[in-house]
């Protein structure tokens, strides 16, 4: 299966839902650098309705780490300044596709970071800031997950 990897989440019943849907599409989700919130919050388990069990969720302490943990599979970061849209890309088992944190996104930094296989994006109309953390997550992995004909899935 594929990879979700949010850095630096702020929000946490974004994480919860997130959790929720990485267990229901046996995607893994990874947290990378320190989450603005303690993974007990209440916010979160109520998001996350007890998933927590079911889902496949590792922490990383940087982006460094994770990415040697990642090699060799693509990473694709997530960002509004990606240069093409997230159903043009042709996704593999083991791909990982990147968030950034809710109010500031993903960093230049990462952006620019060697083990980033790729940019890409949601369509947005033109003037739009961003989408929902959990939403754009969704709409991802769905994509993802459908080109790789729902493996897994239930009938």
């Amino acid at each position: 299966m594929l990879h979700i990897a949010l850095f630096e989440p702020e929000i946490p019943p974004n994480t919860g839902n997130i959790i929720r849907l990485c267990a229901n599409t046996g995607y893994r989700l990874h947290i990378v650098g320190p989450a603005a919130f303690e993974f007990d919050d209440k916010r979160l388990r109520r998001a996350g309705l007890d998933y927590h069990e079911f889902a496949s969720v590792q922490h990383w302490e940087s982006f460094d780490d994770f990415a040697r943990a990642m090699a060799p599979q693509r990473i694709f970061a997530m960002t509004t300044k990606g240069s093409h849209n997230y159903y043009q890309t042709r996704y593999r088992k083991g791909d990982c596709l990147l968030f950034g944190p809710e109010t500031r996104g993903l960093p230049d930094e990462i952006l620019q970071h060697p083990a980033i296989s790729d940019r890409i994006r949601l369509p947005m109309l033109a003037n739009s800031r961003s989408l929902n953390l959990s939403n754009s997550v969704a709409a991802a992995i769905y994509e993802s997950w459908r080109q790789l004909d729902f493996e897994g899935a239930a009938p």
